[in-house]
């Protein structure tokens, strides 16, 4: 039994570490590269293609986690009443929105102010967390229902706005409001979608049972992912649901591929979501078996996430202060920022080529993996203690 258990928790390890390690490509461009001040990665017209799959690979990040935040709740819920681990996930979200809005958003614009909050992706799963803290009292066929109706039906609502509505833009459409004079709020992971794939992710749980047969579970996570995709090349080529906006042939092959490829992440639309989803149950459906000194290596990462994530936002932020300071932009540039889009001009020249940002976010994942390993061993060692579960 042991030997059957250890593969399946390693392999979403794997996933987590993958996507974690991968996500901080984008954050270090963010910071570093020329184009994150000037024009939209993902924009055909703007981009180069080296650029745009730089950005593009990491929209497989978020997806994968809320899946697997909702995934490992079902697992962690095997151990649990059903009373238990909804108060966990009830206060485990309640400590998620905590961090973003004080911890991640002093990490991400060193503002002890606080003059603009990004309500991002620690926001939507500790929200989406609260909300399965509910929804688990409820026949996993509802669930399920409610997951996918949601993920497949949500673009429907692409045509219906309400300006000014707080509410609205927080389950939908992505908006920011200074709802008090100098303090801004940007709802940037609209809520609905997001809530949807870690409900998802909950009911692709027993999968990972132990008497589940590996064989089935693989079979099962490599037809849906096939399938998806499968389905978001249908949805492309039809060209008229699925997107909020569709995609244009500029008459030139490479802008054409990257305008199919501009699926949209705020709110996550439903190619976007096919397309991650899709690649996220092959990944899982093909890496059970997987071992070695490279899986150990992001096991390490994904069996701490939150941890990493938290310090890996503060380092390379740290960084960036220190790059501008030594290019002759001054330090300040980088702290108490309201948001980089808004200070092109006073940027403008600062940043460094795709092949640095590369380098830099190399140089990012080997500072952090000591750090990381540390604390999953401390972690491994003090399971009795009960915080360590929210870190």
């Amino acid at each position: 039994m042991t030997t059957i258990a250890k593969p399946r928790i390693q392999s979403i390890d794997l996933l987590k570490g993958l996507v974690m390690v991968i996500m901080a490509i984008d954050h270090v461009r963010d910071y570093f590269h020329y184009s994150a001040f000037m024009f939209d990665p993902t924009d055909p017209t703007q981009t180069t293609l080296p650029i745009f799959f730089t950005r593009f690979i990491t929209h497989f990040c978020a997806p994968a986690f809320s899946f697997l935040a909702g995934l490992s709740a079902f697992m962690i819920g095997k151990r649990k009443s059903i009373n238990e681990l909804s108060s966990f996930l009830l206060k485990r979200g309640l400590w998620l929105v905590f961090v973003e809005i004080i911890i991640v958003n002093f990490g991400w614009k060193f503002d002890f102010n606080f003059t603009y909050t990004n309500l991002a992706t620690i926001w939507q799963l500790g929200i989406s967390m609260i909300v399965l803290a509910g929804l688990i009292y409820l026949p996993k066929k509802f669930i399920l229902a409610f997951s996918l109706i949601i993920i497949f039906g949500h673009n429907l609502l692409d045509n219906i706005h309400f300006d000014g509505s707080y509410f609205w833009s927080m389950v939908h459409e992505p908006k920011k409001f200074e709802f008090i004079e100098g303090r801004t709020v940007l709802f940037g992971y609209s809520l609905l979608p997001w809530i949807a794939v870690m409900s998802l992710g909950y009911c692709f749980g027993s999968l990972y049972d132990a008497t589940f047969d590996i064989q089935k579970r693989k079979r099962i996570l490599n037809d849906l992912g096939i399938g998806s995709l499968v389905l978001f090349f249908i949805l492309i080529a039809i060209n008229k649901y699925g997107n909020p906006v569709k995609w244009t042939n500029y008459g030139d092959t490479t802008k054409t591929i990257m305008s199919i490829f501009d699926v949209n992440k705020y709110p996550p639309s439903l190619l976007y979501l096919l397309i991650t989803l899709g690649g996220t149950f092959l990944f899982l459906a093909n890496a059970e078996k997987l071992k070695g000194k490279v899986v150990d290596f992001f096991c390490v990462f994904g069996r701490v996430p939150f941890f990493y994530y938290i310090l890996h936002i503060f380092l390379i932020h740290f960084i960036a202060v220190f790059a501008a300071e030594f290019t002759g932009f001054g330090w300040e540039i980088m702290v108490s920022m309201p948001k980089f889009v808004t200070r092109i001009e006073t940027l403008k020249g600062y940043g460094f080529n795709l092949i640095t940002v590369y380098i830099i976010w190399i140089v990012v994942i080997a500072l952090l993996y000591p750090l990381c390993k540390k604390f999953d061993a401390y972690k491994q060692n003090h399971k009795e203690k009960w915080w360590l579960s929210y870190l």
